[in-house]
């Protein structure tokens, strides 16, 4: 029976962090050159620069759960800081709060969508491991039908 971590094929090991830096500028994983998302959250079908799938991505609601941690672990202890500091009116922290809180949820979730993009590319998830691109590859996804 194989074992559980043993690798399939022999293959090189690709860098994660280099990886996550990468998924964070929303670049492509593999060159860090072509544009990954095709708008705000859609992922592109392949990387325009070097032809990488990253069709394969399967972040469903990885990064809206990691935007929602990040952003209430950074938001809760400011907004104590602020009412014992300064203690202002109720819909005064309500309406500067909630502001800030999109604000930053809005420019945190793209870049996390892309490290999660990043990082299932970097481990080979989900098809991430063929070397193909859909440069070279011929059939119904090549010619986008």
């Amino acid at each position: 029976m194989m074992e559980r971590n043993q690798p399939i094929a022999d293959t090189p090991e690709r860098d994660t962090r280099t990886a996550l830096l990468r998924g964070w500028r929303r670049r492509c994983p593999a060159c860090g050159e072509g544009a990954m998302m095709d708008g705000y959250l859609q992922v592109r079908q392949a990387c325009p620069e070097c032809g990488t799938e990253l069709f394969h991505h399967r972040a469903d609601d990885g990064p809206a759960w990691a935007t929602i941690l990040i952003t209430g672990h950074l938001m809760a202890p400011l907004m104590l800081v602020v009412f014992v500091a300064f203690r202002p009116e109720g819909w005064v922290m309500a309406l500067g709060f909630t502001v800030a809180f999109v604000a930053l949820s809005l420019w945190l979730l793209p870049r996390l969508k892309g490290c999660f993009v990043a990082l299932q590319w970097a481990k080979r998830m989900h098809g991430f491991g063929a070397e193909t691109s859909l440069a070279t590859r011929t059939g119904p996804l090549a010619a986008g039908g």
